[in-house]
Order: structure tokens, then C-alpha cells, then sequence
């Protein structure tokens, strides 16, 4: 048998833990090795056996999660989670987690219906699969089986049939780059968006992350890179010198009218897994961008986006991959190679050169 992902839950909340538990216990490839209430008695558990990932709170009691990870990133680092409060100051602790080390961030799971119970313990279990799989600190990682399939995955017709590539498309040749990315790419997405300067093509992206955090998120890249970076809304133009990043749990297209770019953000359901998924931005893309796109899927586990970047490329956009070395996570990107939808593979830190020399290119 394979071995099974060793799981260390802290968190000062009982029921946190146990709706934890209970959630991950019922996938067969996920064994709890240990709950803990505090730092302290985390680093107990981990002297005992060493886990494969960590849950963590960021608010707990003697020691606060970000100390903790701080610590645990320089003397042993392990795949953590956030597992975060829905709130102002619980998203923004999240966000500075994530730049301390941790590899994903989750809001606790509300349970309170059957379908809320379904959705997070998707979510829940595939950030943990996809956490065993990250490579801290961007150590390479050795080509793994990747983790089975534990439900059937919606593919991006759920949201838009396949689209079929019109001439219209070429009357204008406005450049959109959309991209998408998962776990690692809070930090891919943040070298990538700080080489662009303020004449830059239009930017839309898929970052799979949970309501209110990406708010965060493009705040805190707003304040670091040259372009505009903010969290999308419906009807938002697409235009030269800013980035839309879809709002967590809502699904984002790319959307046209004469030769305005918009975007449609709208509910859904889960899409390979996802709200927002890759593939409903990529597909959209191919749809109404055609050839005046590039595509850009960054670090990240599954395929979501590997389908939607072919459908962009045979649509005429060029595409690009990041390459394995500089990926958390080489799991969507190789997909979408496997599948022979990428132009080009690039480590991260040269992606937006690229894409500026392709959005320059006559059509």
C-alpha cells in the first residue's frame, strides 16, 4: 500500500479539531497523526512523529501560528496550512503566513449544510494532498505519483460549452494575459506581477484561494508592484497597467463587447475541484481573446487549467508554463505540457519578460 499523508492538526479549538479530523479521516489516503492546542504541545507531537502537513490556527494562546511557523520554517520546515478566521484581521495574519512560509490557506469549514460539508471537505482534502507534494523553500521535487481522485471533477462546461474560434476576434488586438496558479502561487504570482511596468497589457487571474483572503492578497501586491492589482468585480474593464485577481469561491470569465474586454464574476459550482477554477478563466479566454492572448499556468496540484490553456493555444494564443524547478508544486503545469498546450516552459522569474515580448507582437 502507498503510504499515507501523516496529518498534525493544532488548533485551541476542540470542535475545530474534531470537525478537522473527522473531514480528513474519511479520505483513506489521509491519517491523523496527532492534534495539538498550542505551539508547544505541537512541537511535542512532532518530536514524536513527524508529520507530512500541518493545520494550523494562526490566533492561538502562548504562542501566536505566524511565531510558530516562522520557527518551524528555519530549523524544520514542513507543508503548513492556514486554517483562518473569516474576518479582517484573520485574513491579513493569512496573508502574512503565507509569505512566512506556509504553502495554502483555508477558512475553517462551515458545516452548517450538506453542501457546505461537501465543498470544504473537497477543498479541505485536496489542500493537504497538494501541501504533501510542495517543496518548501523551492527545493526541487522528485516526479511523484500524484494523489488519486477522491470525487468526480466538473469540467469548465459547467460553466461555458467549448468555445468556437470566430475571425471577429482579430478586430482588435488589445493583448490579455490570463494566468492561473495554486498552491505556491501567492508567491510565483507576486515575482511575476512586480516585473510588469504601468504600460502592461491587461492582466486577469485565477489564484485558487478563499473568499475574502484574495481581497487581501491584491492589496498587498497593489502596494508592492507598479500596475494596479485588485480583487475583480463584475462588469470590471480589463485594461493596460492592471491585474484582476477573481474573488475567492466565485468563478471569473473573460468577457467581450466591440473591443472592450470585461469580466463576468458569477457563482457556480465547484469546476475541477475549484471556485474559481482556471479552466473557466482559460476557456473564456479562448473564447473571446483568441490570438490577442497569452496564457501564463503557474505552481500548482491537479490539472485544473490544463484543458483551458489547449483551448487557448488552439485558438492562437501563445503559452507558457513554469517550469519544474521553480514550482512549489509541478502538478497543473505539467499537465498542461503533457497535453502538449504550452508554447513555452520558463522558470518564474523570467515568465514576465516573456509574456511583454509576446504582447508586443503583431498579430
Amino acid at each position: 500500500m502507498n503510504k499515507k499523508i501523516r496529518v498534525l492538526i493544532v488548533d485551541d479549538s476542540a470542535i475545530v479539531r474534531q470537525s478537522l479530523t473527522a473531514i480528513l479521516s474519511s479520505d483513506p489516503e489521509i491519517e491523523i497523526v496527532g492534534t495539538a492546542t498550542d505551539p508547544y504541545m505541537a512541537v511535542e507531537q512532532i518530536k514524536k512523529v513527524v508529520p507530512d502537513v500541518i493545520t494550523l490556527d494562526v490566533e492561538m494562546p502562548k504562542m501566536d501560528g505566524i511565531t510558530f511557523l516562522k520557527k518551524l520554517m528555519s530549523q524544520h520546515p514542513i507543508p503548513v496550512i492556514i486554517i483562518s478566521t473569516l474576518t479582517s484581521s484573520g485574513t491579513e495574519t493569512a496573508i502574512t503566513a503565507l509569505e512566512s512560509g506556509a504553502v495554502e490557506v483555508v477558512h475553517k469549514p462551515q458545516l452548517h449544510t450538506p453542501e457546505q460539508r461537501k465543498e470544504a471537505s473537497i477543498m479541505l482534502i485536496d489542500k493537504v494532498k497538494a501541501a504533501s507534494y510542495a517543496v518548501i523553500n523551492r527545493r526541487r521535487i522528485a516526479l511523484a505519483k500524484a494523489p488519486k481522485s477522491v470525487k468526480p471533477k466538473l469540467s469548465a462546461d459547467a460553466m461555458l460549452t467549448k468555445p468556437k474560434p470566430s475571425s471577429s476576434l482579430v478586430k482588435t488586438t488589445e493583448k490579455i494575459v490570463a494566468v492561473g496558479a495554486s498552491t505556491g502561487g501567492t508567491e510565483a504570482l507576486k515575482t511575476f506581477l512586480e516585473s510588469f511596468p504601468l504600460d502592461s497589457p491587461g492582466i486577469v487571474i485565477v489564484q485558487h484561494m478563499p473568499e475574502l483572503f484574495t481581497r487581501q492578497f491584491a492589496d498587498r501586491l497593489n502596494d508592492l508592484c507598479n500596475i494596479t492589482v485588485k480583487e475583480a468585480q463584475n462588469g470590471d474593464s480589463v485594461i493596460r497597467g492592471q491585474a484582476l485577481i477573481s474573488p475567492g469561491n466565485k468563478h471569473m470569465l473573460l468577457k467581450r463587447s466591440g473591443a472592450r474586454y470585461y469580466v463576468e464574476v458569477t457563482e457556480g459550482p465547484l469546476v475541477n475541484r475549484h471556485r474559481p477554477s482556471v479552466d473557466v478563466l482559460f476557456r473564456s479566454t479562448a473564447r473571446y481573446a483568441g490570438k490577442n492572448a497569452v496564457g501564463v499556468i503557474m505552481t500548482g496540484m491537479g490539472n485544473d487549467g490544463a484543458q483551458g490553456l489547449l483551448e487557448m493555444k488552439n485558438a492562437g494564443a501563445y503559452t507558457i508554463a513554469q517550469d519544474e524547478k521553480t514550482c512549489i508544486v509541478f502538478g497543473m503545469p505539467k499537465e498542461a505540457i503533457k497535453l502538449e498546450a504550452v508554447d513555452k516552459i520558463m522558470p518564474i522569474y523570467s515568465i514576465a519578460h516573456e509574456v511583454i515580448h509576446q504582447s508586443k507582437k503583431d498579430n
